[in-house]
C-alpha cells in the first residue's frame, strides 16, 4: 500500500471523527481499537461518519461492508484498496 495515501487517509478519518467526537485524544488513539467503543459514538454517528467519507472520497461503501470497518486500520485498508 502507498504510505502517503495511508497517511492522508488517516488524517482525513481523524478529521471526520473529530467532528463527531471532538473531545477524543486522537494522538493516542490505538489504530486497532474499535472506534465506536473507544470514542463512544453511536451507530447513527458512525453511519454519518461513513457517509461523510464516501462523499469526500467519491467512494460508495455498501451497507454489507459496514461490519468490516471497526478500527482506523480497517478503514485505511478498506479505502486504500478502493482508491488505488
Amino acid at each position: 500500500m502507498n504510505a502517503t495515501l495511508q497517511a492522508d487517509l488517516r488524517d482525513l478519518f481523524v478529521e471526520e471523527l473529530a467532528r463527531i467526537a471532538p473531545e477524543a485524544d486522537y494522538e493516542h488513539l490505538d489504530p486497532t481499537a474499535d472506534l465506536r467503543a473507544t470514542l463512544e459514538i453511536d451507530s447513527f454517528d458512525f453511519l454519518n461518519f461513513l457517509i461523510a467519507l464516501d462523499a469526500r472520497l467519491g467512494v460508495s461503501t455498501p451497507e454489507a461492508d459496514y461490519g468490516k470497518l471497526i478500527s482506523l486500520d480497517d478503514l485505511v485498508r478498506y479505502f486504500s484498496a478502493r482508491l488505488q
